[in-house]
Formats: C-alpha cells, sequence, structure tokens
C-alpha cells in the first residue's frame, strides 16, 4: 500500500518536534532522530537542511546541533505555538470534565496552557506544576493560585525536573491530573528525556483522578523513556485525527476515549461525563 504523502502543516510540525528534540538533546545522531521521528535518513537530511537553513540547527559529520542557548528558547516558544486550533479544542472538552474546585497538579506541556488561562471558568483551584509558563499563567488569574514545584531549570522545556520534584511530590494528595504526552505509540506514552518521565509517573501516583490531554500528532510516535500507558489515566482527550489503530487501542485498555472536532465555533466531544467525586 502506498505511503500516505505528509501534508505541508504535518511538515512543518515534524520539523518544529525535530528542533525541540536537537535544542533539548544539545547533540544528536541524524539517524538517531530518524528513527525517533519514524522517517528515512533522507527524510531527516531535508528537514534538518531546511532548520539549518533557517539559521536554528548546524549538521556537522552525522550530527545535528543548536546554533546557540537562545535556539532553547526558540525551541520552547515553538512548542507553544504548534498546533494551536487543536489543543485549544481539547480544552474546550476538558473544562467540562474538572472538578468545581481543589487540588489540580499539570506537568509541563504546552497543550494545557489554554487550559491553563480558563481555570477560572470552572472554579478557583490550586495548581501545582513544574512548569514555569503554566505557573505564570495561573498567578495571573483571578480565582486560582499556582505552586511551582522546584527542581533543577531546563530552559528547553521551561520547566523543573530532578528529585527533587518527585520528592515533593510524594507529599502531594492532588484531587486531579492534567497531563500530556510527548509520543504515543500502542497505547504507552514515552518522554525523550528520563527525569521527565519519572515526574509524569510521580505525578500520576499524586493523583485521585487523571485525565491525558494530547493532539493526534503524537500518536505513532517514539521516544526513548516510557512513562506508563493510557490505562493508567480515567479518559483521555484528543482531536479527531488520531489513527484508527491507536484508537482502538486506547480502547482496548479500557480507558475513555472523547474525540474532538477541531473547528472555529465550540468543540463537540464524544464520551461519557467524566465522574464525580467519590
Amino acid at each position: 500500500m502506498a505511503r500516505a504523502r505528509t501534508t505541508i502543516a504535518g511538515l512543518e510540525e515534524r520539523r518544529r518536534a525535530v528542533l525541540a528534540r536537537v535544542t533539548q538533546a544539545g547533540q544528536i545522531g541524524i539517524a538517531e532522530l530518524a528513527e525517533e521521528f519514524g522517517v528515512s535518513l533522507m527524510t531527516m537530511h531535508r528537514d534538518l537542511d531546511a532548520l539549518v537553513g533557517r539559521a536554528l540547527l548546524r549538521k556537522s559529520r552525522g550530527q545535528a546541533s543548536p546554533v546557540t542557548a537562545v535556539t532553547m528558547e526558540v525551541a520552547s516558544e515553538v512548542r507553544r505555538q504548534a498546533r494551536l486550533p487543536e489543543k485549544e479544542a481539547i480544552a474546550e472538552a476538558a473544562l467540562r470534565e474538572l472538578p468545581p474546585g481543589g487540588v489540580i497538579l499539570m506537568d509541563d506541556s504546552t497543550t494545557l496552557f489554554p487550559l491553563a488561562r480558563r481555570l477560572d471558568e470552572c472554579g478557583g483551584y490550586t495548581v501545582m506544576t513544574n512548569s514555569v509558563g503554566i505557573a505564570r499563567i495561573v498567578a495571573a488569574t483571578e480565582r486560582s493560585d499556582a505552586i511551582l514545584l522546584g527542581g533543577d531549570y531546563q530552559r528547553a522545556f521551561d520547566s523543573t525536573v530532578g528529585p527533587e520534584v518527585s520528592r515533593a511530590l510524594q507529599r502531594v494528595r492532588a484531587d486531579l491530573a492534567l497531563m500530556s504526552a510527548v509520543a504515543i505509540t500502542g497505547g504507552r506514552l514515552y518522554h525523550p528525556v528520563q527525569g521527565y518521565a519519572v515526574v509524569k509517573e510521580a505525578m500520576l501516583d499524586a493523583a485521585q483522578r487523571r485525565l491525558l490531554l494530547v493532539d493526534s500528532s503524537k500518536f505513532g510516535r517514539h521516544a526513548p523513556f516510557s512513562h506508563r500507558d493510557v490505562s493508567a489515566y480515567d479518559a483521555v482527550i484528543t482531536d479527531r485525527g488520531v489513527p484508527q489503530d491507536e484508537e482502538r487501542t486506547v480502547r482496548r485498555l479500557g480507558t475513555r476515549l472523547l474525540l474532538v472536532s477541531v473547528r472555529h465555533d465550540a468543540p463537540t466531544a464524544v464520551g461519557e461525563p467524566f465522574p464525580a467525586n467519590p
């Protein structure tokens, strides 16, 4: 069967992700990138050449590296701007899943940014997060408070990581964890940095209920470090672009799946209402 051609939007999305990955790594082999993103070596060279042409990356002796430390900030900003319509639609659906108040854990995923801006629509919350960006957003709201989990600051992700974050989470019991993922394949979740995978698992353990908010572009991707699978979550909220085999896997694992339509008016979600607090 012929392979589907990548759209221009999909191509740019992948190149943004490649930029963020190279920035995070500092230096990484081109062959490793091709394997991680599931493309041919020739396709990865084309992606990197495009980024080199924008003065964002360097290529040398089979390796890719950022141009300067400023590229880390660029990568963080790129992640914030990527797939905004999907993130807004997912946030709209997630609002209907929130409790009326309480303690919420939020990881450092930019998918959660639109939701963080709208928390006041549902009530006042205490938000605990390792994301500097989310802490700033929540602190600017009128009804919610932010607690930033301290640890080693990583500029590429604009967030904290490390044993200090995990230890702090061991002392927390939250009403709800709102999280995302860099990559999902066969229902399994992955992250390129081991420390962040550990933090995500600690957040899962610290919450009574858990929602996974992830746009469909993350499905079918791989990264080196796994942090459980979708069965650890009460529900997955994603857009309708999710591959059918991945959709079937989520349902087979027994996790409630909500699919949102991405359009200019309010999104619609398919699924059962989120259960009330016991």
